[in-house]
Protein backbone atom coordinates (compact mmCIF):
# COMPACT_ATOMS: atom_id res chain seq x y z
CA UNK A 1 0.00 0.00 0.00
CA UNK A 2 1.25 3.47 -1.03
CA UNK A 3 2.00 5.71 1.84
CA UNK A 4 -0.32 9.17 2.25
CA UNK A 5 1.98 11.29 0.45
CA UNK A 6 2.10 8.79 -2.52
CA UNK A 7 -1.95 8.69 -2.54
CA UNK A 8 -2.53 12.52 -2.50
CA UNK A 9 0.42 12.36 -5.48
CA UNK A 10 -1.43 9.98 -7.50
CA UNK A 11 -4.75 11.66 -7.62
CA UNK A 12 -2.65 14.96 -9.34
CA UNK A 13 -1.22 12.05 -11.43
CA UNK A 14 -4.83 11.67 -12.65
CA UNK A 15 -5.37 14.64 -13.42
CA UNK A 16 -1.77 14.75 -15.05
CA UNK A 17 -2.53 11.73 -17.52
CA UNK A 18 -5.98 13.82 -18.71
CA UNK A 19 -5.62 14.75 -22.83
CA UNK A 20 -4.35 18.42 -23.19
CA UNK A 21 -7.90 19.72 -23.98
CA UNK A 22 -9.86 17.94 -21.17
CA UNK A 23 -7.00 19.44 -18.64
CA UNK A 24 -7.47 22.71 -20.29
CA UNK A 25 -11.45 22.50 -20.13
CA UNK A 26 -10.53 21.75 -16.26
CA UNK A 27 -8.54 25.10 -15.68
CA UNK A 28 -11.40 27.16 -17.37
CA UNK A 29 -12.78 26.70 -13.19
CA UNK A 30 -10.54 29.06 -10.96
CA UNK A 31 -11.60 26.82 -8.01
CA UNK A 32 -10.27 24.26 -9.66
CA UNK A 33 -7.18 25.74 -11.01
CA UNK A 34 -7.07 27.14 -6.91
CA UNK A 35 -6.91 23.83 -5.70
CA UNK A 36 -4.39 22.19 -8.19
CA UNK A 37 -2.19 25.17 -6.42
CA UNK A 38 -2.78 24.10 -3.26
CA UNK A 39 -1.93 20.47 -4.22
CA UNK A 40 2.24 22.10 -5.66
CA UNK A 41 5.56 21.82 -3.55
CA UNK A 42 6.31 25.00 -2.37
CA UNK A 43 8.54 26.09 -5.23
CA UNK A 44 6.21 25.31 -7.70
CA UNK A 45 3.82 27.52 -6.09
CA UNK A 46 6.20 30.18 -6.00
CA UNK A 47 7.20 30.09 -9.53
CA UNK A 48 3.19 30.28 -11.21
CA UNK A 49 2.31 32.94 -8.93
CA UNK A 50 5.74 34.74 -9.99
CA UNK A 51 4.83 34.21 -13.64
CA UNK A 52 0.93 34.59 -13.37
CA UNK A 53 0.81 38.15 -14.40
CA UNK A 54 3.72 37.63 -16.89
CA UNK A 55 2.47 36.84 -20.52
CA UNK A 56 5.97 36.35 -21.92
CA UNK A 57 7.78 32.97 -21.51
CA UNK A 58 10.91 33.55 -19.67
CA UNK A 59 14.09 31.84 -20.01
CA UNK A 60 14.31 28.32 -18.32
CA UNK A 61 18.31 29.07 -16.53
CA UNK A 62 16.48 32.07 -15.21
CA UNK A 63 14.79 29.99 -12.95
CA UNK A 64 17.63 28.46 -11.92
CA UNK A 65 18.72 31.51 -10.68
CA UNK A 66 16.43 32.30 -8.39
CA UNK A 67 16.94 29.53 -6.33
CA UNK A 68 20.32 28.87 -4.13
CA UNK A 69 22.89 26.18 -5.05
CA UNK A 70 21.56 23.66 -2.62
CA UNK A 71 18.01 23.92 -4.19
CA UNK A 72 18.80 23.29 -7.54
CA UNK A 73 17.67 19.28 -6.92
CA UNK A 74 13.62 20.83 -5.14
CA UNK A 75 13.91 23.50 -8.34
CA UNK A 76 14.12 20.49 -11.18
CA UNK A 77 11.36 18.94 -9.13
CA UNK A 78 9.33 21.80 -8.88
CA UNK A 79 9.43 22.41 -13.20
CA UNK A 80 9.12 18.46 -13.41
CA UNK A 81 5.54 18.78 -11.18
CA UNK A 82 4.30 21.87 -12.96
CA UNK A 83 5.19 20.25 -16.55
CA UNK A 84 3.43 16.90 -15.81
CA UNK A 85 0.61 19.16 -14.99
CA UNK A 86 0.80 20.85 -17.90
CA UNK A 87 0.58 24.32 -15.85
CA UNK A 88 3.78 25.24 -17.69
CA UNK A 89 4.46 25.17 -21.51
CA UNK A 90 7.97 24.68 -22.66
CA UNK A 91 8.92 25.93 -25.66
CA UNK A 92 12.39 27.20 -27.35
CA UNK A 93 13.15 30.90 -28.39
CA UNK A 94 14.79 32.10 -31.38
CA UNK A 95 18.10 31.52 -30.01
CA UNK A 96 17.17 27.93 -29.83
CA UNK A 97 16.48 28.31 -25.38
CA UNK A 98 14.40 26.94 -23.39
CA UNK A 99 11.60 28.89 -22.21
CA UNK A 100 8.34 28.49 -19.91
CA UNK A 101 5.03 29.99 -19.89
CA UNK A 102 2.28 29.94 -17.72
CA UNK A 103 -0.75 27.79 -19.42
CA UNK A 104 -2.71 30.30 -20.75
CA UNK A 105 -6.09 29.12 -20.26
CA UNK A 106 -4.86 28.34 -15.89
CA UNK A 107 -3.54 31.58 -16.60
CA UNK A 108 -6.68 33.38 -16.97
CA UNK A 109 -8.92 31.25 -14.75
CA UNK A 110 -6.34 31.78 -11.54
CA UNK A 111 -5.98 35.73 -12.44
CA UNK A 112 -9.88 36.00 -12.81
CA UNK A 113 -10.27 34.16 -9.12
CA UNK A 114 -7.32 35.89 -7.42
CA UNK A 115 -8.81 39.79 -8.92
CA UNK A 116 -12.15 39.74 -8.63
CA UNK A 117 -13.30 36.62 -6.62
CA UNK A 118 -15.12 33.76 -7.23
CA UNK A 119 -18.42 32.36 -7.52
CA UNK A 120 -19.80 28.88 -6.99
CA UNK A 121 -22.50 28.17 -9.22
CA UNK A 122 -24.54 27.84 -6.58
CA UNK A 123 -25.79 29.80 -3.30
CA UNK A 124 -26.46 28.51 -0.15
CA UNK A 125 -30.42 28.18 0.40
CA UNK A 126 -31.83 30.77 2.90
CA UNK A 127 -32.45 29.50 6.69
CA UNK A 128 -36.63 30.54 6.17
CA UNK A 129 -36.61 27.44 3.62
CA UNK A 130 -34.39 24.88 5.63
CA UNK A 131 -35.18 23.74 9.00
CA UNK A 132 -33.33 22.50 11.55
CA UNK A 133 -30.29 22.04 10.27
CA UNK A 134 -27.57 20.13 11.68
CA UNK A 135 -24.67 21.97 13.96
CA UNK A 136 -21.00 21.93 12.93
CA UNK A 137 -20.56 19.20 15.93
CA UNK A 138 -23.33 17.08 15.07
CA UNK A 139 -22.34 17.31 11.12
CA UNK A 140 -18.79 16.06 11.77
CA UNK A 141 -19.90 13.33 14.24
CA UNK A 142 -22.17 12.23 11.47
CA UNK A 143 -19.37 12.07 8.88
CA UNK A 144 -17.25 10.00 11.00
CA UNK A 145 -20.13 7.45 12.02
CA UNK A 146 -21.22 7.47 8.22
CA UNK A 147 -17.53 6.67 7.14
CA UNK A 148 -16.77 4.25 9.73
CA UNK A 149 -20.10 2.45 8.45
CA UNK A 150 -18.85 2.31 5.02
CA UNK A 151 -15.34 0.70 6.18
CA UNK A 152 -17.19 -1.27 8.74
CA UNK A 153 -19.14 -2.66 5.71
CA UNK A 154 -15.95 -2.42 3.29
CA UNK A 155 -14.14 -5.25 5.31
CA UNK A 156 -16.24 -6.67 7.75
CA UNK A 157 -20.42 -6.47 6.46
CA UNK A 158 -21.28 -8.47 9.37
CA UNK A 159 -20.43 -5.72 11.62
CA UNK A 160 -21.66 -2.79 10.28
CA UNK A 161 -24.41 -1.19 11.72
CA UNK A 162 -26.69 -0.61 8.35
CA UNK A 163 -26.39 -1.07 5.19
CA UNK A 164 -24.98 1.73 2.80
CA UNK A 165 -26.62 1.84 -0.83
CA UNK A 166 -23.44 1.98 -2.41
CA UNK A 167 -23.93 -0.94 -5.52
CA UNK A 168 -21.99 -4.35 -5.18
CA UNK A 169 -19.96 -3.22 -8.08
CA UNK A 170 -19.10 0.06 -6.86
CA UNK A 171 -18.63 -1.66 -3.70
CA UNK A 172 -16.19 -4.47 -5.37
CA UNK A 173 -14.32 -1.73 -6.91
CA UNK A 174 -13.34 -0.12 -3.48
CA UNK A 175 -12.47 -4.14 -1.94
CA UNK A 176 -10.21 -5.02 -5.35
CA UNK A 177 -6.76 -3.80 -3.47
CA UNK A 178 -8.04 -4.22 0.39
CA UNK A 179 -9.44 -7.98 0.16
CA UNK A 180 -9.10 -11.07 -1.58
CA UNK A 181 -11.22 -14.40 -1.67
CA UNK A 182 -10.75 -18.16 -2.51
CA UNK A 183 -13.28 -20.28 -4.03
CA UNK A 184 -15.83 -20.83 -0.84
CA UNK A 185 -13.99 -19.24 1.66
CA UNK A 186 -14.97 -15.99 3.12
CA UNK A 187 -13.23 -12.78 1.99
CA UNK A 188 -9.86 -11.99 3.63
CA UNK A 189 -7.26 -8.50 3.89
CA UNK A 190 -4.66 -8.28 2.07
CA UNK A 191 -1.63 -7.04 3.35
CA UNK A 192 -2.70 -3.49 1.74
CA UNK A 193 -6.16 -3.67 3.45
CA UNK A 194 -4.38 -3.91 6.62
CA UNK A 195 -2.38 -0.88 6.04
CA UNK A 196 -4.84 0.86 4.54
CA UNK A 197 -7.06 0.41 7.71
CA UNK A 198 -4.06 1.67 9.85
CA UNK A 199 -4.47 5.22 7.76
CA UNK A 200 -5.65 7.95 9.10
CA UNK A 201 -9.35 9.26 7.72
CA UNK A 202 -8.24 11.66 5.33
CA UNK A 203 -5.63 9.32 3.53
CA UNK A 204 -8.42 6.87 3.71
CA UNK A 205 -10.51 9.13 1.80
CA UNK A 206 -8.10 10.01 -0.62
CA UNK A 207 -7.58 6.23 -1.39
CA UNK A 208 -11.28 5.88 -1.59
CA UNK A 209 -11.91 8.49 -4.36
CA UNK A 210 -8.86 7.83 -6.42
CA UNK A 211 -10.51 4.18 -6.74
CA UNK A 212 -14.35 6.04 -7.33
CA UNK A 213 -12.32 7.96 -9.97
CA UNK A 214 -10.10 5.88 -11.72
CA UNK A 215 -13.42 3.34 -12.12
CA UNK A 216 -15.84 6.04 -13.41
CA UNK A 217 -15.28 5.04 -17.29
CA UNK A 218 -16.26 1.77 -16.72
CA UNK A 219 -20.02 3.54 -15.32
CA UNK A 220 -20.00 5.69 -18.21
CA UNK A 221 -18.67 8.48 -16.57
CA UNK A 222 -16.45 11.30 -17.91
CA UNK A 223 -13.28 11.30 -15.30
CA UNK A 224 -13.06 14.75 -15.46
CA UNK A 225 -16.64 15.64 -15.14
CA UNK A 226 -16.27 13.57 -12.13
CA UNK A 227 -13.11 15.29 -10.92
CA UNK A 228 -14.08 18.91 -11.69
CA UNK A 229 -17.30 18.78 -9.34
CA UNK A 230 -15.36 16.82 -6.54
CA UNK A 231 -12.88 19.58 -6.33
CA UNK A 232 -15.63 22.39 -6.76
CA UNK A 233 -17.66 20.81 -3.68
CA UNK A 234 -14.39 21.10 -1.65
CA UNK A 235 -15.12 24.68 -1.84
CA UNK A 236 -18.95 25.22 -0.32
CA UNK A 237 -19.18 25.86 2.93
CA UNK A 238 -19.39 23.30 5.96
CA UNK A 239 -22.87 23.18 7.37
CA UNK A 240 -24.29 25.10 4.57
CA UNK A 241 -27.45 23.89 2.61
CA UNK A 242 -27.67 23.80 -1.19
CA UNK A 243 -30.51 23.00 -3.38
CA UNK A 244 -30.42 19.49 -5.30
CA UNK A 245 -32.44 20.99 -7.82
CA UNK A 246 -28.94 23.64 -8.91
CA UNK A 247 -27.31 19.74 -9.69
CA UNK A 248 -27.20 17.94 -13.35
CA UNK A 249 -28.79 14.59 -13.80
CA UNK A 250 -24.83 12.82 -13.50
CA UNK A 251 -23.78 15.34 -10.42
CA UNK A 252 -26.91 14.24 -8.33
CA UNK A 253 -26.17 9.98 -8.67
CA UNK A 254 -22.69 11.60 -7.41
CA UNK A 255 -24.16 13.49 -4.62
CA UNK A 256 -25.70 10.16 -3.66
CA UNK A 257 -22.43 7.75 -3.36
CA UNK A 258 -20.47 10.99 -1.53
CA UNK A 259 -23.34 11.24 0.83
CA UNK A 260 -23.21 6.98 1.84
CA UNK A 261 -19.10 8.06 1.84
CA UNK A 262 -19.88 10.89 4.53
CA UNK A 263 -19.13 13.45 2.69
CA UNK A 264 -22.19 15.36 2.43
CA UNK A 265 -25.77 15.06 4.23
CA UNK A 266 -28.73 15.26 2.40
CA UNK A 267 -32.00 16.51 3.90
CA UNK A 268 -35.66 16.48 2.65
CA UNK A 269 -38.20 19.77 3.33
CA UNK A 270 -41.49 20.10 2.61
CA UNK A 271 -40.83 21.14 -1.14
CA UNK A 272 -37.17 21.21 -1.78
CA UNK A 273 -34.43 19.03 -0.78
CA UNK A 274 -30.69 19.86 -0.53
CA UNK A 275 -26.91 18.68 0.72
CA UNK A 276 -24.74 19.99 3.54
CA UNK A 277 -21.25 19.36 3.20
CA UNK A 278 -19.55 17.88 5.79
CA UNK A 279 -15.46 18.48 6.58
CA UNK A 280 -14.71 15.36 4.48
CA UNK A 281 -15.66 17.39 1.86
CA UNK A 282 -13.54 20.19 1.83
CA UNK A 283 -10.64 18.22 2.61
CA UNK A 284 -10.51 17.13 -0.77
CA UNK A 285 -8.99 20.60 -1.67
CA UNK A 286 -6.60 20.90 0.33
CA UNK A 287 -3.13 18.80 1.06
CA UNK A 288 -2.07 16.34 4.10
CA UNK A 289 -0.29 18.64 5.94
CA UNK A 290 -3.03 21.45 6.21
CA UNK A 291 -5.49 18.81 6.25
CA UNK A 292 -4.22 16.63 9.32
CA UNK A 293 -5.37 18.51 12.14
CA UNK A 294 -5.23 16.46 15.42
CA UNK A 295 -8.60 14.47 16.37
CA UNK A 296 -8.89 13.67 19.94
CA UNK A 297 -7.65 10.30 20.22
CA UNK A 298 -8.96 7.42 22.40
CA UNK A 299 -5.92 5.16 22.79
CA UNK A 300 -4.19 4.83 26.42
CA UNK A 301 -0.94 2.38 26.03
CA UNK A 302 0.79 1.11 29.73
CA UNK A 303 4.29 0.18 30.40
CA UNK A 304 2.26 -3.41 30.80
CA UNK A 305 1.64 -3.60 27.50
CA UNK A 306 -2.16 -3.38 28.38
CA UNK A 307 -4.45 -1.19 25.92
CA UNK A 308 -7.38 0.56 26.92
CA UNK A 309 -9.25 2.40 24.27
CA UNK A 310 -12.20 4.46 25.52
CA UNK A 311 -14.14 4.17 22.71
CA UNK A 312 -17.92 3.10 21.19
CA UNK A 313 -16.67 2.41 18.15
CA UNK A 314 -16.75 -1.14 16.47
CA UNK A 315 -14.55 0.36 13.93
CA UNK A 316 -12.15 1.32 16.50
CA UNK A 317 -12.37 -2.41 17.82
CA UNK A 318 -11.60 -4.57 14.67
CA UNK A 319 -8.65 -2.00 14.35
CA UNK A 320 -7.08 -3.04 17.61
CA UNK A 321 -7.48 -6.45 16.60
CA UNK A 322 -4.72 -6.38 13.92
CA UNK A 323 -2.64 -5.79 16.10
CA UNK A 324 -3.79 -7.11 19.91
CA UNK A 325 -5.60 -9.54 21.69
CA UNK A 326 -9.29 -7.81 23.36
CA UNK A 327 -9.95 -9.42 26.13
CA UNK A 328 -13.30 -8.03 26.59
CA UNK A 329 -15.35 -4.59 25.54
CA UNK A 330 -17.44 -2.19 27.78
CA UNK A 331 -20.10 -0.11 26.33
CA UNK A 332 -17.66 3.03 25.99
CA UNK A 333 -14.01 1.21 26.67
CA UNK A 334 -12.28 -1.83 24.85
CA UNK A 335 -9.86 -3.64 26.70
CA UNK A 336 -6.82 -5.67 25.55
CA UNK A 337 -3.26 -6.26 25.49
CA UNK A 338 -0.41 -6.14 22.82
CA UNK A 339 1.53 -9.80 22.62
CA UNK A 340 4.14 -11.84 20.90
CA UNK A 341 1.81 -13.56 19.09
CA UNK A 342 -0.46 -10.32 18.54
CA UNK A 343 2.67 -8.93 16.90
CA UNK A 344 3.08 -11.55 14.49
CA UNK A 345 0.66 -12.01 13.21
CA UNK A 346 0.08 -8.54 11.95
CA UNK A 347 3.46 -8.51 10.68
CA UNK A 348 2.55 -11.75 9.00
CA UNK A 349 -0.40 -9.61 7.38
CA UNK A 350 2.25 -6.80 5.86
CA UNK A 351 1.80 -4.07 8.98
CA UNK A 352 5.03 -2.60 10.09
CA UNK A 353 5.89 -1.67 13.57
CA UNK A 354 6.20 1.54 12.35
CA UNK A 355 2.24 1.98 11.35
CA UNK A 356 1.55 0.38 14.56
CA UNK A 357 3.42 2.51 17.03
CA UNK A 358 2.32 5.56 15.05
CA UNK A 359 -1.37 4.90 15.30
CA UNK A 360 -1.11 4.26 18.77
CA UNK A 361 0.81 7.93 18.95
CA UNK A 362 -1.91 10.03 16.88
CA UNK A 363 -4.69 8.53 18.74
CA UNK A 364 -3.21 8.68 22.39
CA UNK A 365 -6.13 9.94 24.61
CA UNK A 366 -5.93 13.42 25.36
CA UNK A 367 -4.74 12.58 29.40
CA UNK A 368 -1.60 10.67 27.69
CA UNK A 369 -1.02 12.62 24.43
CA UNK A 370 1.01 15.14 25.95
CA UNK A 371 3.28 12.87 27.96
CA UNK A 372 7.01 12.17 26.02
CA UNK A 373 6.71 9.83 24.93
CA UNK A 374 2.82 9.14 24.65
CA UNK A 375 3.51 5.69 24.07
CA UNK A 376 5.86 3.90 26.62
CA UNK A 377 9.66 3.80 25.20
CA UNK A 378 9.97 -0.05 26.40
CA UNK A 379 6.66 -1.16 24.24
CA UNK A 380 7.38 0.55 21.04
CA UNK A 381 11.06 -1.06 21.40
CA UNK A 382 10.11 -4.55 21.52
CA UNK A 383 7.44 -3.61 19.02
CA UNK A 384 10.60 -3.08 16.71
CA UNK A 385 12.41 -5.97 18.07
CA UNK A 386 9.57 -8.26 17.54
CA UNK A 387 9.62 -7.11 14.09
CA UNK A 388 13.55 -7.28 13.37
CA UNK A 389 12.86 -11.32 14.83
CA UNK A 390 11.45 -11.77 12.05
CA UNK A 391 12.73 -9.35 8.97
CA UNK A 392 15.93 -9.75 8.95
CA UNK A 393 16.23 -9.86 5.24
CA UNK A 394 13.72 -7.77 3.25
CA UNK A 395 13.14 -8.33 -0.57
CA UNK A 396 12.09 -5.27 -2.58
CA UNK A 397 11.60 -4.53 -6.18
CA UNK A 398 14.10 -2.45 -7.40
CA UNK A 399 16.27 -0.55 -9.81
CA UNK A 400 19.45 0.80 -10.12
CA UNK A 401 21.15 3.78 -12.06
CA UNK A 402 24.41 4.65 -12.63
CA UNK A 403 26.45 6.58 -15.12
CA UNK A 404 24.94 10.20 -14.67
CA UNK A 405 25.96 13.04 -16.62
CA UNK A 406 26.24 15.46 -13.89
CA UNK A 407 26.03 15.68 -10.20
CA UNK A 408 22.74 18.02 -10.88
CA UNK A 409 20.98 15.54 -12.46
CA UNK A 410 21.83 12.83 -9.93
CA UNK A 411 20.65 14.92 -7.00
CA UNK A 412 17.55 15.90 -9.19
CA UNK A 413 17.09 11.79 -9.69
CA UNK A 414 17.63 11.33 -5.44
CA UNK A 415 15.24 14.37 -5.04
CA UNK A 416 12.75 13.02 -7.39
CA UNK A 417 12.68 9.79 -6.22
CA UNK A 418 12.47 10.85 -2.51
CA UNK A 419 9.54 13.37 -3.47
CA UNK A 420 8.07 10.10 -4.41
CA UNK A 421 8.78 8.19 -1.11
CA UNK A 422 10.69 5.56 -3.23
CA UNK A 423 14.64 6.33 -2.91
CA UNK A 424 16.27 3.09 -1.26
CA UNK A 425 19.73 3.49 -1.44
CA UNK A 426 22.19 6.53 -3.07
CA UNK A 427 25.82 6.76 -3.13
CA UNK A 428 26.49 10.45 -3.62
CA UNK A 429 30.51 9.81 -4.11
CA UNK A 430 30.15 7.37 -7.18
CA UNK A 431 26.70 8.40 -8.44
CA UNK A 432 24.86 5.49 -7.75
CA UNK A 433 20.89 5.20 -6.99
CA UNK A 434 18.78 2.23 -6.22
CA UNK A 435 14.96 3.28 -6.46
CA UNK A 436 11.69 1.26 -5.74
CA UNK A 437 10.04 -0.34 -8.57
CA UNK A 438 7.07 1.61 -8.67
CA UNK A 439 9.12 4.85 -8.42
CA UNK A 440 10.91 3.92 -11.88
CA UNK A 441 8.74 5.89 -14.07
CA UNK A 442 8.83 8.53 -12.21
CA UNK A 443 12.42 8.88 -12.53
CA UNK A 444 12.71 7.78 -15.87
CA UNK A 445 10.57 10.45 -17.41
CA UNK A 446 12.17 13.29 -14.97
CA UNK A 447 15.51 11.72 -16.84
CA UNK A 448 14.19 11.62 -20.31
CA UNK A 449 13.11 15.39 -19.11
CA UNK A 450 17.44 16.41 -19.33
CA UNK A 451 18.17 15.50 -22.24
Amino acid sequence: MPEVRIIAKNFMDMVASMPAMKLDKLYENGFICEAILRSLPPLAKKYVLQLLHIDQPVLARLFAEWVLPDGLSKHKVAIDRLLQLRLFVEALDRKNEKTYKVNPTYQRSLQQLLVHGGTLPRESMPSNITVRLPTLEDLETYALEQWECFLLQLISPSHADKTLNISSSLMKVFQRRLLSQRDREAPKLTESGFQFLLMDTNAQLWYIIREYISNSEERGVDAGDLISFMLELSFHAIGEAYNINTLTDFQRNIIKDLADLGLVKLQQGRKESWFIPTKLATNLSVSFTESSSRKEGFVVVETNFRVYAYSTSKLHCEILRLFSRVEYQLPNLIVGAITKETLYNAFDNGITADQIVSFLRQNAHPRVAQRIPAVPDNVTDQIRLWESDINRVEMTEAYYYDEFPSRDVFEGACDCAREWNGLLWEDSKKMHLVVKSEVHSYVRDFLRRQK
